[in-house]
This record gives structure tokens, C-alpha cells and sequence, in this order.
């Protein structure tokens, strides 16, 4: 996932916030491409069921109907520091092996593509079977992808999460989003200084009061259908009270603390596309045991219950779709 921003420097010359590094594959699918056409069955994802950028894939992967025309390799949600991700199918019946590349992590994968990459080894990968290199490695690239360039082999080609009629708002919001809630979250677990993760926070919970606040008038992020923006905003929900919470120092309110935004996500998580892409085992061994240094002990918490999540929720009455 990409980060645009450059980071803020104090007097010591200290970076006082988190910087995402730039995705480096930026290749795209595209209908008429020569090196890169849309293909059933020639692309394949590596994913991980703890990473949120993963997710929207995943998500937008099951919307449109593609499970069967793009394949997917499932890793272990832990993080290592050596090996990074791997593929080990003895973790539970969700982790699967690399049946495309035989690869066993993640790094394997990138530098079978480029054997000089230098660089994060980040997921999701979109990796092309049939020239065995990384399409692209930037989640929000991806989905554009998927929503567009598959419709020929999607079972649900009329879909279209990014309507040009709602796209210039679709693009603001998923950029507000991004900055101070996506990322927000990260900038407040990984700030190197006080002051960042000062700044962070308050943009952070700043933003989720203003969603909170369009939810309330708004069905969805953007009127009343539901779109890539929408897409985008529910990973991190899911994970907020599970692991973001804690593990990142996000600790003013729940987002069940918020009554629109946590009913909005309890009818989003009740979405059969949406809830098979969830697994909060995963969620939580990738957050409390990645990092040493944001819990020594690895003790990854037990709760909260997720039950509260498949409990009636308001939106059809408080907001109901017009016909």
C-alpha cells in the first residue's frame, strides 16, 4: 500500500510519524493489454487473512464473482522477521501451501519476479502465472482491476463498485479514509516519537467522528449504494476493537463505542462476500505476535467476543434504500 505523505521531522532530525513505503509492481490487467491481458485463470493472489490491504481484495474477489478465474495461496498470519510470511498449511485448515511457485514465503515470491528487488515483501501480490512475474503489489490498484477488467469471466459483471457518477466523492473519501483511518492506525502503532502518535490519534478519532457523523444521514459512505469506499472503511473497522485497540495504542473509543458506525458494520460484516473474508484467529496472531516490540510477550488477547457483530443491526429502518 502506498503512502504519498513524506514524514514530518522534529529538531534532532527524528522522524516524528510512520511513512508507508510506495508499493514498487504497478503493473496493471487491462482489457487489450499485450503483456498484461485479462485472462480466467492466469492470475493468482497471495493474500493473508490478518492484512487489511489484503482484504479488500479478497472482498471485492468474492463481489464480483472471480473465485474461480483468480486463484489464491493463503499464508500464516504471523510476520517473521527473517522469512516474513509463510506458507504453511499445518497452521489450520485457512493456510494453504504455493501451488503456482512452490514458494515457502513471501519473499520467495518477489524474488522470483526480480532476484534484485530491494524492498518491503507486502501482500496482497498479484501474481501472472503465465509470465511468472508480480503484476502488481498495491491493494487499491488491485481492486480498480478487479472491478473493471474481469467483467467478461465475473459472475457478477454488472457490479460496479466505482461508478462514474459517484467516482469524484468515491476518490475523496477512500483518500480521507486512507490518511487518517487505514493508515491513521498504523501511524499511531509504529510512530517513532510522541508527538506523531499524538497527531495521528487525534486525526484518527477526528475522522471516525465524522463518519459517524455521515452515517447517520448516509446509508452507505456515499449516499446509498454501496461502493468501493465502503470496501475500503470495513477492514480496518473490523480489526479496530480486536487488535488496533491495543496492539496500537488506538484507545479512545471502541468503534462499538459508535452507534451508526458500528451498526453500519455489523450489516457489512453480515454480507456473505464480506464475512468469509474474515478470520479473527488470523486477525489477531498477525497483530499480537508480528511485532516483539509492540508485545514482547506475544500473548495475543482473547477478547472481545465477536458475537455482537451478528446481532441485528438498524440500518434498514434508521436509513431504508428507496426502490
Amino acid at each position: 500500500m502506498s503512502n504519498n505523505n513524506n514524514s514530518n521531522n522534529n529538531n534532532n532530525n527524528k522522524p516524528l510519524e510512520f511513512n508507508r513505503e510506495t508499493s514498487k509492481f504497478r503493473n496493471w490487467v487491462r482489457i487489450g493489454s499485450d503483456r498484461f491481458p485479462p485472462e480466467a485463470n492466469r492470475y493468482h493472489l497471495y493474500a493473508n487473512y490478518g492484512c487489511p490491504w489484503v482484504n479488500r481484495v479478497l472482498i471485492v474477489r468474492n463481489l464480483k464473482g472471480l473465485q474461480d478465474v483468480i486463484s489464491v495461496s493463503i499464508t500464516e498470519p504471523r510476520l517473521y522477521e527473517r522469512e516474513g510470511w509463510p506458507f504453511n498449511p499445518d497452521f489450520d485448515e485457512f493456510t494453504t501451501d504455493d501451488a503456482v511457485n512452490h514458494a515457502k514465503n513471501i519473499p520467495e515470491i518477489y524474488r522470483l519476479s526480480d532476484a534484485t528487488y530491494q524492498g518491503r515483501f507486502s501482500v496482497p501480490v498479484l501474481w501472472d502465472k503465465k509470465n511468472s512475474v508480480i503484476v502488481n503489489n498495491e491493494s487499491s490498484e488491485i481492486i480498480r482491476m478487479l472491478n473493471s477488467e474481469f467483467n467478461q469471466f465475473a459472475k457478477n459483471p454488472q457490479l460496479d463498485l466505482v461508478p462514474s457518477d459517484l467516482q469524484v466523492e468515491i476518490d475523496r473519501i477512500n483518500e480521507l479514509v486512507y490518511e487518517n483511518v487505514n493508515n491513521g492506525v498504523y501511524k499511531c502503532g509504529f510512530s517513532p516519537s510522541q508527538e506523531g502518535y499524538d497527531i495521528a490519534f487525534d486525526k484518527l478519532f477526528n475522522t471516525l467522528d465524522e463518519l459517524e457523523e455521515r452515517l447517520d444521514t448516509n446509508r452507505y459512505l456515499v449516499g446509498d449504494r454501496f461502493t468501493e469506499a465502503d470496501v475500503r472503511l470495513f477492514p480496518t473497522l473490523i480489526r479496530f476493537d480486536a487488535a488496533y485497540y491495543v496492539v496500537f495504542k488506538c484507545n479512545l473509543k471502541r468503534i462499538q463505542d459508535y452507534p451508526n458506525l458500528f451498526n453500519y458494520l455489523k450489516e457489512l460484516y453480515q454480507m456473505p462476500a464480506l464475512q468469509s473474508t474474515i478470520n479473527f484467529k488470523h486477525i489477531k496472531n498477525g497483530y499480537f505476535k508480528s511485532k516483539p516490540s509492540l508485545n514482547p510477550t506475544l500473548i495475543v488477547a482473547k477478547g472481545p467476543s465477536t458475537d455482537v457483530l451478528l446481532e441485528p443491526h438498524n440500518r434498514d429502518s434508521k436509513l431504508p434504500i428507496k426502490k
